[in-house]
């Protein structure tokens, strides 16, 4: 009978923290700077406000698409966060789908559009994941509302969505930093058109994830 033991599994190398963080400052200053100026800003001037190399932005994201993925899975992440927070509310439902609303607005989720082009792989298992896990917390934090009867019954995640991306979205021919101090005022009154009961019967039917998707 053979007496050797199996060797104990080897573990997986953890990044080191400082390798995390320089991750988190090129998504942070991607982030911002597509927002600013849009998906094709040159990655050298995100290194230089992430304050770190080429080499080391190369090392994380091999190519632009790959930075681009990783900044729309991070605003779809703290925007899903942020529904998680208006969840873990115990008072008014209304309320806390109102305070989730302002909140999505401040994560500049109205910049994924132009972020996400015909080139871009919309399939991608974190991007789906990250969809996934935004449409079933806010699909949540409506139905609480919704079942309280504070929530309008003709409408859906997308029609919310859509509408923070549209009000937090600065005209044409603005200027982007100055307009930020109208998206909430505008985002409150879209939120009273949410009430129950409704005023008016809306034309179509409910938006959901899967027709904003939709070619």
């Amino acid at each position: 009978m053979s007496t050797a033991t199996a060797s104990p599994p080897r573990k997986v190398p953890r990044p080191r923290a400082d390798a995390v963080r320089n991750r988190e400052r090129i998504v942070t200053a991607a982030r911002e700077m597509f927002v600013e100026h849009g998906p094709h800003v040159p990655l050298d001037d995100i290194a230089r406000r992430a304050g770190v190399g080429n080499a080391t932005v190369y090392r994380n994201f091999p190519d632009r698409e790959a930075l681009v993925r990783e900044v729309v899975c991070s605003v779809m992440d703290r925007t899903a966060e942020a529904a998680e927070v208006a969840l873990a509310e115990t008072g008014d439902a209304f309320a806390a789908l109102e305070r989730f609303v302002h909140a999505s607005a401040d994560e500049r989720i109205s910049a994924l559009c132009p972020m996400i082009s015909s080139a871009f792989d919309q399939n991608h298992p974190d991007l789906e994941a990250s969809r996934e896990r935004l449409e079933r917390l806010v699909e949540e934090v409506m139905g609480r509302a919704a079942a309280a009867g504070q929530l309008r019954p003709d409408v859906g995640v997308g029609d919310v969505m859509i509408a923070v991306a549209q009000l937090s979205r600065p005209p044409a021919g603005s200027d982007c930093l100055h307009s930020d101090r109208f998206v909430h005022r505008l985002l409150q009154l879209f939120l009273d058109g949410l009430r129950a009961p409704a005023r008016s019967a809306l034309p179509g039917e409910a938006v959901t994830f899967k027709e904003l998707r939709k070619p």
